[in-house]
């Protein structure tokens, strides 16, 4: 089952413009889930003369139960947003925090739906 929790699901309903693997082929488990992938999904809304392109960017994880796209972020951050973000989540360590933030999101629309 594939979760899209996105104010206004509307918004991610087609191919993202770009994305951005953070893992791939990859089995570690997180409260009982086998995280198989994440990657951030960029979504170009549209464009502000001055103030350049407006992005949503998402996370996508993909479970042995299930998967879930969510918010990850979203503004006028720049002609870079997905590689800022990715390089930011990569660097710090938020990787770990943002797979956590996606399972318990999951965990909960699957009790949702069952």
């Amino acid at each position: 089952m594939k979760i899209v929790d996105v104010v206004e699901p509307q918004r991610v309903d087609r191919t993202p413009d770009k994305i951005i693997v953070l893992m791939s082929s990859g089995n570690f488990t997180e409260r009982g889930y086998t995280v198989k992938h994440i990657s951030l999904n960029l979504y170009l809304q549209n464009r502000d003369p001055k103030l350049g392109p407006y992005s949503l960017i998402t996370v996508y994880v993909e479970t042995d139960k299930g998967s879930i796209e969510t918010t990850y972020d979203e503004g006028f951050r720049g002609e870079h947003s997905l590689e800022d973000a990715s390089a930011f989540l990569t660097s710090h360590l938020g990787l770990s925090g943002l797979v956590l933030r996606s399972i318990l999101q999951l965990e909960t629309a699957l009790q949702r739906h069952a």
